[in-house]
């Protein structure tokens, strides 16, 4: 009789390690692949992201500003009581506009980038006030506009692979204050399928577009130079 029930109950424990078995194996193979589970957001039936399409490299290019743009200029100045110069900085990000380059590296005639000056702005409200009335003269003259004319070591087609960097001196028409002038600008892009960005900077002088230095009190001297920068984004699309 004792080796009856261990008999069952070694059958019994044989018969449920089949069904469990069984089981798990029917689970699996129903299971679809890994891959085919779930995309990096854990949707099911994704797979992982795709990079954008690189743009066809026959058509212009359209480069778009696009938030996080910024324009900066930086003037030496010294005050009085202060032994040393420092800078005056202004930034404003209205900035508006796109650039669009031919397959052959030229530029297209609708090619026009736009820096809103009364929305410029420094550490002190009183020298914003002056620089807007006397020196740029906003009322009149509301806006500092680029034009790309051509861009010197730029190698087309653009790259379209992630990072992928590149420096080249662009050369456009500015007009500030209602003067226009040939403008290099030194710029580096970084460049990706779908996006560019990256700086250009340029140095002019304040009687090239006939601006009055700032005179304000505690203010000694102001450098003759203006110091020009925009830290640029843009989307990036065929025309």
């Amino acid at each position: 009789m004792k080796r009856l029930r261990t008999t069952l109950a070694t059958t019994v424990v044989a018969i449920a390690a089949i069904v469990v078995l069984h089981g798990v194996g029917a689970t699996a193979k129903n299971q679809p692949p890994a891959s085919a589970q779930a995309g990096p957001a854990g949707q099911p039936g994704q797979g992982p992201a795709s990079a954008p399409p690189a743009p066809d490299q026959t058509k212009p290019q359209v480069l778009t500003v696009t938030t996080g743009t910024r324009a900066r200029y930086r003037v030496t100045e010294q005050l009085a009581g202060i032994s040393f110069p420092s800078d005056a900085v202004g930034t404003t990000d209205a900035i508006t506009g796109a650039i669009v380059l031919n397959p052959d590296g030229s530029f297209g005639p609708t090619s026009k980038i736009d820096v809103d000056l009364k929305t410029l702005s420094t550490d002190q409200a009183m020298r914003d006030g002056y620089v807007r009335r006397n020196t740029l003269e906003v009322e009149k003259f509301p806006t500092l506009t680029i034009v790309p004319k051509r861009a010197n070591g730029l190698k087309m087609p653009l790259p379209s692979g992630m990072g992928a960097q590149m420096g080249f001196q662009l050369v456009t028409d500015m007009t500030l204050h209602g003067v226009t002038k040939e403008i290099v600008w030194t710029t580096i892009a970084t460049f990706a399928s779908d996006a560019v960005s990256g700086s250009a900077k340029t140095t002019v002088d304040f009687a090239a577009f006939n601006l009055t230095k700032p005179s304000l009190a505690r203010l000694v001297s102001v450098d003759d130079k203006i110091h020009l920068e925009i830290e640029f984004r843009a989307s990036r699309r065929g025309q």
